[in-house]
């Protein structure tokens, strides 16, 4: 027994400024994936998820109980699954920054909530709403506080905008050139990150007048430049800003950054031959990168392990 298969994905812009409501662009990464899965598998990881999803049911009756009219699960028939020994099988890299509790969520409610919106519907403004609103606190289970745009993005499997918190939509992007020189990739820092800690130093930082100040003047007004020159097809300004974005991450989020990656991040923005950035809530995890020569950005990161997300 196998359900259906939910992706992985990736917020090329918006990390941390979505709380400020800066823009955002959350796109699906299919090359890992996860999906729900009886087949009595006494393996340690099916074990080990078998009791995760056995903890979330009681959330999700908590959740259920205090709000009944956002959403109901038929909770009968996840407990029996659970107690058969159910589990969520998983190539999504847990503490990565590329959604991997957001495909469960996903999978979770596609499989057991009662009048669900599906993807088949057509999808307003409103649905959009409800659909982060109910997934956000069921995510809320594993991260502590979540904008439920992971499992949005998983669930509907489509490239989504952020315009700000109450307004999103589903988006198209520009098609991809898979003989092109510019790419987004993801460079893999070796270390689990976990989004807790992070968004807690986040939270702390704001409190700060000047770090309010950095976020509002900078952080966001590049953010949300990158945002509508990638989707333009503008390459140059977008270039041109993720730079600047890299630079005030650098100077500003440096705990988000694992420390023996903080020269690298510097060498992309004196050589101009890539350009990092936080994937995620950071800390570890991946990172990632924009570059307008993918093979000169290899040649630079040749000790790294590269994924290529998109090229253009």
């Amino acid at each position: 027994m196998k359900g259906p298969l939910f992706y992985s994905k990736i917020l090329l812009f918006g990390e941390y400024g979505i709380i400020k409501d800066s823009k955002g662009l959350s796109i699906p990464y299919n090359f890992y994936n996860g999906a729900l899965k009886s087949d009595g598998n006494p393996a340690p990881e099916a074990l080990k998820s078998n009791a995760n999803l056995k903890r979330f049911i009681s959330h999700l009756e908590t959740l259920q109980a205090e709000q009944p009219a956002l959403v109901q699960f038929d909770l009968d028939a996840l407990k029996s699954d659970v107690e058969a020994g159910m589990y969520f099988d998983s190539s999504i890299p847990q503490g990565y920054g590329v959604g991997s509790s957001g495909a469960l969520v996903a999978a979770i409610y596609d499989k057991y909530a009662k009048n669900k919106i599906t993807v088949l519907e057509n999808l307003t403004r409103e649905k959009l709403l409800t659909l982060k609103n109910i997934f956000g606190q069921m995510e809320s289970f594993f991260h502590g506080k979540s904008s439920g745009l992971d499992p949005l993005n998983s669930y509907l499997s489509i490239p989504i905008l952020i315009n700000s918190k109450d307004n999103i939509e589903a988006t198209g992007i520009p098609t991809q050139s898979t003989n092109g020189k510019g790419a987004v990739f993801l460079l893999d820092s070796g270390i689990v990150g976990e989004t807790a800690p992070m968004v807690n130093i986040f939270m702390e930082n704001l409190k700060d007048k000047g770090f309010r100040a950095m976020l509002k003047n900078q952080f966001v007004k590049y953010t949300d430049l990158c945002v509508e020159n990638f989707l333009g097809g503008d390459r140059k300004s977008l270039f041109s800003n993720t730079k600047k974005l890299s630079r005030v991450v650098l100077d500003n989020f440096k705990p988000m950054i694992p420390e023996q990656f903080h020269g690298i991040w510097q060498k992309g923005i004196d050589t101009n031959d890539y350009y990092l950035k936080l994937c995620g809530s950071g800390g570890g995890g991946y990172i990632l990168g924009f570059t307008e020569d993918l093979e000169k950005a290899q040649a630079s990161l040749k000790d790294y392990k590269l994924e290529v997300v998109y090229q253009f």
